[in-house]
């Protein structure tokens, strides 16, 4: 128990908590130890067999089959779950193990073998890190996951660290081949344990929380990377430091093996120091990183790994000794993981959250893997094709940490650039205000001074950003932020503190409290549940059953969202019970809204199936407010059925943001399922339509593909605002990949449909024309109203049919110069209009300048005009060819105005056309026709 006591104010893990945790932590403990035995067994049967000067074919080899693995890999993770990859990848690793313990047992190991499994234990090392952080990710939610990897990452330096230790004791007592067998058994327990962890919370979770949390359908990365200077610095930063690493490994390995040649003692000597490196990370990561990285900045401590090589380097140049290449091994190998990695994320900090989650595993992965190779190129290079001694080696690591260093005050700067930019963003959304100069502070400097001087704007993006990198240096700011006249601000500097880790309680709790405010109460109790010394059960049972109702309330959301997937919990509290308590005491006081509201969030945020129909009902209520919250609480649930419920809400304008904002709960993954919705249908098509409204608020490479579907949709009005969607995302993330065949295609269909609706716009225009000079008798009122009525949406249509145009055209060749150069086909300015025709002149080729130009210079001249009928118009059409043209097109507008003038004219000979459309799929357009055929059986 007083262990528990010790964790709960150590890593702030909740009641419910400790035993996935802990099992998680087990998890892998017991894949980093075994990693830590076989690895250095391997290296070392590796360098006595083959010697150091196979080293950088295996790096080619570890480099190749990497890449290669990370696409088949991720391959398998979109056809198969992450329990079967997992077992599968334990189990060949297993049984390569034993293959090799059998090898080594009848001495049959021979020099292919050895690079066999040289190469296999890398690839292992790389997938078993990788498998288990994407099941952290599944079995924990954000705000677990805030809380709980610190301590479930210290499972994995306490096994790189006994694992070592362990083998260096072990692998001269009973020798390597033993050795193996204790690491098959420890992989062999794996299997159950990650049975049991995905018996326990992964069934749970429903296809869109799966997705969200493990984020495997992902953007192109490189794409990505390269469009952000900021992005390619870092992984260009990361890059040389594995260059380095592999280098000084080399040196490190070449060194040892010469001066340990039993198999056996040298496994002892590689499992001591890798220890030993995890043990001296874990320590400066306790002790030091904190401190050095508070006061001398990021700018600064960034360059202590390169510096401590390059000083190692030096002194290894002249004086080659093992003590001083152990020497430059340890400091790669305990500053990088502490000083260096936090400094990188620091450095990483104004890039979105999104960009970073979306690169993340390709920049640890791909780039490591190339880097790999790299540095294998080099070691071949010197030291078979030269012949050069390793020591030499040691001049190309000094040049790349020139190199190193040079990156890293690139990234500094990018790194400034790129705050500056943010904040400008934010600047340029609001109201003006005051700039606060970054240049010369470090981000330390730069963000204290925007939380004690900056606006309301610039705090709120600060904070967003603080909770990325839970830094505790910022403590005091923060807490004076509470005290701020904003309630966003008291609010999200509450949300901020959660994540701090401080276990100092601040002393505004009262005041915080008493604010009225229920998001700022909400924010706060999930302080107090958090920090608070005392029982967590004695803290809420004081809160939910507090004399405040709104404290109460605040509280039970609170517990809801908590136990959402921890099951302990909720029959700890009595959730279901509680919950089902405030829904009939809603329902008995229905005219306390604010008691209604709170029933709602609470039984959507709670994940118990039970409460869902109270949603549905509600859902249903003839109040427009208690609508909003049933809608705003079915985003919360992530209850699949619910997105039909709701669909129809995006009809109401009122109701549409907060539909949107319900939507955006289900992540990018939602837009497969709501592109089926408007292919198939299943929604009227006034709901489809509003649909692209909500795609577009979800920007992924996904998207863009869900969308460029709709390209294809029978619907004019789809595709318009599908097209507007895209062009939005090309605008704002450029980085994002189109299909330009299909967009030309498109582009080309776009002109044949304004040819067809120039040409039924001609000949309305010309039979109007006739029809002025004759009597009413002959041409009625309402004939000539409902001719009227085509011109105009003939001409609207031209004009949207355009927009469509220039907006794929954007897709294709740049949102930014194309929106200019339509900017300036509309200009009643000549000069504009001549110096665009002239900029798409050159910019356009082939079919599509043949079929645009004439478009593009049509909109400048009289529609009417002799050339204008010349360059588009080979034949004026015949009214009945018209009626029949825009009867087959995409537009049920078009259709309803033709079959309204064709049923005023009561003209026989446009019967057949009438009959066609009897069999239409839209039902307005079915009825309207038999309302037409009516009309002429009855005269």
């Amino acid at each position: 128990m007083k262990l528990q006591e010790i964790l709960k104010k150590s890593f702030n893990i909740q009641e419910g908590e400790f035993r996935i945790a802990f099992l998680m932590q087990l998890y892998v403990f017991m894949i980093i130890t075994s990693l830590l035995i076989i690895k250095p067994t391997v290296n070392s049967l590796f360098l006595s067999e083959l010697g150091v000067e196979s080293l950088p074919i295996a790096f080619l080899w570890v480099a190749l089959i990497a890449y290669l693995s990370s696409y088949l890999y991720s391959r398998a993770l979109n056809r198969f779950s992450l329990q079967s990859v997992v077992k599968t990848t334990l189990s060949i690793t297993i049984v390569i193990l034993s293959l090799l313990v059998l090898l080594l047992k009848f001495e049959l190991l021979n020099a292919w073998m050895l690079f066999f499994f040289y190469v296999w234990v890398a690839i292992h090392a790389v997938l078993s890190a990788s498998q288990f952080w994407v099941l952290a990710n599944l079995v924990f939610n954000p705000r677990e996951a805030k809380r709980l990897f610190g301590f479930i990452g210290s499972g994995a330096i306490l096994g790189g660290i006994f694992g070592g230790y362990l083998t260096s004791i072990l692998a001269p007592i009973i020798g390597n081949n033993n050795v193996f067998i204790l690491a098959i058994v420890i992989l062999f327990l794996c299997i159950p344990l990650l049975g049991t962890i995905w018996r326990l919370r992964v069934e749970k979770l429903n296809l869109f929380k799966v997705k969200k949390r493990t984020g495997l359908d992902s953007d192109r990365p490189l794409r990505l990377i390269r469009n952000s200077k900021h992005l390619t610095y870092l992984a260009s930063i990361l890059g040389i430091s594995v260059i380095v690493a592999k280098l000084v490994d080399y040196q490190f390995s070449d060194f040892a093996s010469a001066a340990i040649p039993d198999p056996d003692d040298l496994t002892s000597f590689f499992a001591f120091w890798f220890s030993t490196f995890n043990l001296l990370s874990l320590g400066i990561q306790l002790f030091v990183t904190h401190r050095v990285v508070g006061v001398w900045g990021v700018g600064s401590s960034i360059l202590i790994l390169p510096m401590g090589i390059l000083v190692g380097s030096v002194l290894f140049f002249f004086f080659p000794e093992l003590a001083l290449i152990v020497f430059v091994k340890a400091v790669d190998g305990s500053f990088k993981q502490s000083i260096n990695k936090s400094a990188m994320e620091l450095l990483a900090l104004p890039l979105p959250f999104e960009l970073k989650n979306k690169t993340k595993t390709y920049i640890d992965v791909v780039v490591d893997s190339v880097a790999t190779g790299i540095a294998g190129f080099i070691l071949i290079f010197f030291v078979r094709g030269l012949s050069a001694p390793s020591v030499y080696i040691t001049g190309i690591i000094i040049l790349l940490l020139v190199l190193w260093v040079y990156f890293v005050f690139k990234v500094r700067q990018e790194y400034f650039q790129t705050f500056r930019d943010n904040l400008a963003m934010v600047l340029e959304t609001k109201a003006p205000t005051k700039k606060l100069n970054l240049k010369r502070n470090s981000v330390v400097d730069g963000m204290k001074k925007v939380f004690e001087k900056g606006s309301e704007s610039q705090i709120l993006f600060m904070l967003g950003k603080l909770r990325e990198i839970n830094d505790t240096r910022f403590f005091p700011q923060v807490q004076k932020l509470l005290s701020h006249p904003s309630v966003k601000v008291r609010t999200a500097a509450v949300q901020s503190l959660y994540f701090l880790n401080v276990h100092t309680m601040v002393t505004e709790i009262p005041q915080l409290l008493d604010s009225g405010d229920e998001d700022l109460i909400t924010a706060t109790l999930e302080y107090v549940l958090l920090h608070s010394s005392s029982e967590k059960s004695h803290v809420f049972d004081q809160f939910l059953d507090h004399e405040d109702p709104k404290i109460a309330r605040s509280a039970l959301f609170c517990l809801a969202r908590e136990s959402r997937d921890n099951h302990s919990l909720r029959t700890h509290y009595r959730v279901a019970e509680r919950i089902e308590q405030l829904i009939k005491k809603a329902e008995y006081q229905k005219e306390d809204l604010e008691l209604t509201h709170a029933a709602l969030k609470i039984a959507g945020v709670a994940n118990i199936p039970e409460f869902y129909p109270y949603l549905s009902e509600a859902l249903k209520s003839p109040d427009k407010g208690i609508q909003k919250e049933a809608i705003e609480a079915t985003g919360l649930s992530l209850y699949p059925p619910f997105i039909k419920e709701v669909l129809p809400f995006l009809s109401e304008k009122n109701m549409r943001p907060s539909v949107i904002e319900a939507f955006l709960g289900y992540g990018q993954y939602l837009a497969p399922y709501l592109i089926r919705i408007i292919q198939d249908r299943e929604a009227p098509v006034e709901q489809c339509r509003l649909i692209p409204l909500v795609l577009k608020r979800m920007p992924s490479q996904q998207t863009v593909s869900t969308l460029m579907l709709l390209l294809d949709d029978q619907d004019v009005t789809i595709r318009q605002e599908a097209i507007r969607a895209l062009s939005d995302l090309k605008r704002d993330y450029p980085q994002y990949t189109f299909d330009h065949l299909k967009v030309v295609r498109n582009i080309l269909e776009e002109c044949r449909m304004y040819h067809q609706s120039l040409s039924a716009l001609h000949t309305q225009i010309i039979i109007s024309y006739r029809n002025r000079t004759k009597s009413r008798q002959l041409v009625s009122d309402d004939e000539r109203n409902a001719r009227s009525s085509l011109l105009e949406l003939l001409e609207r249509r031209l004009d949207a049919g355009l927009e469509r145009i220039f907006k794929l055209l954007g897709l294709r060749f740049g949102t930014r110069d194309i929106d200019i150069a339509y900017e300036g086909i509309l200009s009643e300015k000549q000069d504009a209009q001549s110096r665009a025709i002239e900029y798409l002149d050159n910019l356009l080729y082939g079919d599509l300048r043949r079929k645009l130009m004439p478009i593009i210079e049509n909109t400048i001249l009289d529609v009417s005009s002799e050339e204008v009928q010349q360059t588009l118009l080979s034949k004026v059409p015949t009214e009945y060819e018209c009626f029949n043209t825009l009867l087959h097109a995409n537009d049920h507008k078009i259709k309803l105005a033709v079959l309204y003038l064709i049923g005023e004219q009561n003209n026989p000979k446009y019967r057949p056309l009438v009959e066609l459309m009897l069999e239409n799929k839209d039902d307005r357009i079915r009825d309207f026709a038999a309302q037409v055929l009516k009309k002429y059986e009855d005269t």
